[in-house]
């Protein structure tokens, strides 16, 4: 990550969001600060998606020892589970997107309260609050017994 001129980590090129004394929560500012965050992790996604096209086919080999055959076909199988986990977050950003179009965005889905500026930069897909997100992490563990 870059850093911009007051030494604060950029968020996918971008400098974190400064709220203005008695600002809305919200507001079109702000929807539109984390559309661009989320344009951009997006398009880096995608970005790295072609990238291991790219790799596959260039490195796609036919080779006749059968151990580095099947050393190829490991590392492609790693590069594919990393997309396809990249896949689902590049859907998870479009459904994102469109809560931030519909002014559903930046609230609780469990309580309703607002989930706060500096957790959605750090995790801008988040849809609890921390407070929910711990309670079904606890929750989780409890079921699974971890």
């Amino acid at each position: 990550m870059t850093n911009d001129t007051k030494g604060t980590a950029s968020l996918h090129g971008l400098a974190p969001y400064v709220e203005k004394p008695g600002e809305e929560y919200m507001n079109e500012a702000q929807r539109e600060h984390f559309k661009a965050i989320l344009r951009a992790w997006r398009h880096e996604l995608m970005e790295e998606v072609d990238r291991t096209v790219n790799h596959m086919q260039d490195e796609a080999a036919n080779f006749p020892d059968p151990a580095d055959r099947a050393t190829q076909e490991e590392e492609f199988s790693l590069e594919l589970r990393t997309r396809d986990r990249e896949r689902k977050l590049i859907k998870k950003i479009d459904k994102t997107l469109i809560r931030v179009e519909e002014n559903d965005y930046g609230f609780c889905d469990q309580c309703g309260v607002d989930i706060g500026v500096r957790r959605l930069e750090a995790r801008p897909t988040a849809d609890l609050c921390v407070d929910c997100k711990t309670l079904d992490e606890i929750k989780e563990k409890q079921i699974t017994g971890g």
